[in-house]
C-alpha cells in the first residue's frame, strides 16, 4: 500500500519549511508577530494533514518497516534509513496532532520573542518525528539528543520564576542517561559492523554483553519516561515550562522512553529484557503508588498532574515488560492516551492561568458557577485521567492490568492501587477547583471558554472519547507488529535456553 514519494523525510522535514518561512518575515512590522503565529500553525496544520497519509495508506496486514526510505549517509554503514511500523506510526500521528494545538494554545500567551519561540517548536517537531521514523542507530540518537535542545530553550526563555533551575536539572538528567546509551550504541556498531536497527533487531548479543547494553539504554529511556526514582525532573520542569511546552513535554517527549524500551530494549536484548523484567516491575509499581501519593499532597495544579504522569507511565512500563498482546498493546494504547489527555489537563490548567495567573489550587474554588463550558471540559479530562469507562484512559489500563495479571499476580494487584489513588487525587483536585462556593472577588470576573480555547479543546475531546468507544482501528495498525515483536522475543529466549542446555 506504500506511495511513490519520500511521505516520511516529507513528514518530517516540512517544518522546516515553517522555521525558513518565518526566518523570512520582516521584524520591524508591528504585524510580524501576527504573520509569524500563522505560519508557525500552517506549517503544523500541513504536517499533520500529510501524516494523515501514513495512517491511510499503512498496510497492518504485515509487520515490516513501510514507507522505507534509504541513502548512503555517513558511510561506514551508517545510512539515512526511514520508516514506520505499527508501533512508531502511531507516535508520528500523536506529534503531529498535538503541535497545531500547542501553536493555538501559545497565540495570546506568548508575547515576547514570538520569532524564536515559533522556530523552537517547529525545530522540535521535525526533532521527534525523526525519532520514531528513524531506522539507523546514529540517526535515531541525532534526533533523540537534539529534541533536548529546542526544549531546553522553552523552558529556559519562556518559563518560570525557577526556570533555569528547571532547564539544567533536565538537561543534565537527559544527558547522564544518554552518554552510557552512545557508548552502546558504538559497542553494537563494531559488534555488528552496521548501526542498521532491523539488522541490530536480528543480531544476536552476547547474554552476559546484552545485560549492559540493557543496562546503557535503560539509563535513556528510563529518564524520558521517566521512571523512579530518576523522575525528579519531571515536576520542574512541568512547573516551570510554558503552557504548550508542558504539553509537548507530556504529550511525546516521555512517550519516547516507552518507543525506546519497544523498539530497542525488548527485541535486541531479549535475554536482558527477561532478566530485568523484575527490576522494571517493582520501579514501576513504586512509582505508581509513590507518585499518587505524592500528587495527593500537592498545592500546585501543574505538580499534581506531573506526579500523576509519572503514575500513569509506570502502567506503560509494566505493559511493555509483560511480553504478551495484551500487556503491550496496552502499553502503546496507554501511551497514546496519555498524550492526549495529560496534554489536555495542562491545557486545562493553562486557560485558568492565562486569567488568573497562578496555579494554587486554594486560590480557586466555584468555577462552575461562572465558567461551566470549563467545567465540562475539566471534568471529561480529569475522568479520562482516572481511567473511566467510555475514555481512552480504560481501555489502555484495562489491558495492561490483563496483560500484568496473566504475567505476575501481584504485580497487577499493587498497580491496581495507583488507579483508586489517582481517582482520589484527580477528583480532590477538580472538586477544589471548580465545586463549592464563588467568594473570590477576582474568580467572579472570570470568563469562561473564548473561541480558541473551545478550538483547542474539540479535537481532543473528540479524540477522548473516540479512542475510548471505538479503539479498535489503534488496535488494527499495532497488532501485527506487537505479535512479531512477542514471535521474535520468545523465538530469541528458547533459542538461548537451548544453547544453554548444550552447553550444560
Amino acid at each position: 500500500m506504500g506511495v511513490s514519494w519520500p511521505v516520511l523525510s516529507l513528514v518530517t522535514f516540512l517544518p522546516l519549511v515553517g522555521v525558513a518561512l518565518i526566518l523570512m518575515t520582516p521584524s520591524g512590522s508591528p504585524t510580524a508577530a501576527r504573520s509569524i503565529r500563522w505560519i508557525a500553525l500552517w506549517t503544523t496544520l500541513v504536517t499533520f494533514v500529510v501524516s494523515l497519509v501514513l495512517w491511510i495508506r499503512f498496510d497492518t496486514g504485515t509487520a515490516d518497516f513501510q514507507f522505507v526510505e534509504k541513502a548512503a549517509w555517513l558511510g561506514g554503514n551508517i545510512n539515512y534509513h526511514m520508516g514506520v511500523d505499527g508501533i512508531s506510526m502511531l507516535f508520528v500521528i500523536l506529534t503531529t496532532f498535538l503541535m497545531p494545538l500547542c501553536i493555538l494554545a501559545s497565540w495570546q500567551a506568548i508575547d515576547t520573542r514570538v520569532r524564536e519561540y515559533m522556530i523552537a517548536f517547529l525545530v522540535m517537531e521535525t526533532l521527534m518525528i525523526g525519532v520514531f521514523c528513524a531506522l539507523d542507530l546514529v540517526l535515531f540518537y541525532l534526533f533523540f539528543e537534539a529534541g533536548l535542545i529546542p526544549m531546553f530553550l522553552i523552558i529556559g526563555v519562556w518559563g518560570g520564576k525557577r526556570r533555569i533551575y528547571a532547564t539544567f536539572k533536565f538537561f543534565l538528567y537527559t544527558l547522564l542517561g544518554s552518554v552510557l546509551m552512545l557508548l552502546a550504541l558504538l559497542y553494537m556498531y563494531f559488534q555488528a559492523g552496521t548501526s542498521d536497527i532491523p539488522t541490530l533487531m536480528n543480531a544476536k548479543f552476547d547474554p552476559s554483553a546484552q545485560k549492559w547494553l540493557w543496562l546503557a539504554f535503560a539509563a535513556s529511556f528510563a529518564v524520558k519516561v521517566p521512571m523512579w526514582p530518576v523522575h525528579t525532573w519531571l515536576p520542574d520542569a512541568h512547573v516551570e515550562a510554558p503552557t504548550a511546552g508542558s504539553v509537548i513535554l507530556a504529550g511525546v517527549l516521555l512517550k519516547m522512553g516507552g518507543y525506546g524500551f519497544l523498539r530497542f530494549s525488548i527485541p535486541m536484548f531479549p535475554d536482558a529484557s527477561l532478566y530485568f523484567t523484575p527490576l522494571i516491575y517493582t520501579l514501576s509499581v513504586v512509582a505508581i503508588i509513590y507518585a499518587s501519593l505524592v500528587a495527593l499532597m500537592q498545592e500546585d495544579m501543574k505538580k499534581l498532574i506531573a506526579y500523576s504522569s509519572v503514575a500513569h507511565m509506570g502502567f506503560v512500563t509494566i505493559g511493555a515488560f509483560t511480553m504478551n498482546q495484551q500487556g503491550i498493546q496496552g502499553s502503546i494504547f496507554q501511551m497514546l492516551s496519555h498524550g492526549v489527555v495529560s496534554g489536555a489537563l495542562f491545557l486545562c490548567v493553562g486557560v485558568v492561568y492565562d486569567r488568573l495567573h497562578t496555579r494554587e489550587i486554594a486560590r480557586y474554588g466555584g468555577l462552575a458557577s461562572n465558567m461551566p463550558k470549563y467545567a465540562v471540559v475539566f471534568l471529561l479530562f480529569t475522568m479520562a485521567n482516572v481511567g473511566l469507562p467510555g475514555t481512552s484512559g480504560f481501555v489502555g489500563e484495562m489491558l495492561i492490568l490483563v496483560g500484568a495479571f496473566q504475567s505476575n499476580t501481584w504485580v497487577a494487584l499493587l498497580a491496581t492501587t495507583g488507579v483508586i489513588l489517582s481517582a482520589a487525587y484527580a477528583l480532590w483536585l477538580y472538586r477544589k477547583v471548580i465545586f463549592g462556593s464563588l467568594t473570590k472577588e477576582d474568580l467572579k470576573a472570570l470568563l469562561d471558554l473564548s473561541p480558541r480555547e473551545k478550538l483547542i479543546f474539540a479535537p481532543l475531546v473528540v479524540a477522548t472519547l473516540v479512542m475510548g468507544v471505538w479503539p479498535t482501528p489503534f488496535f488494527n495498525v499495532m497488532d501485527a507488529s506487537v505479535q512479531a515483536l512477542i514471535k521474535n522475543h520468545q523465538a530469541a529466549i528458547a533459542a538461548g535456553r537451548a544453547v544453554a542446555a548444550l552447553a550444560h
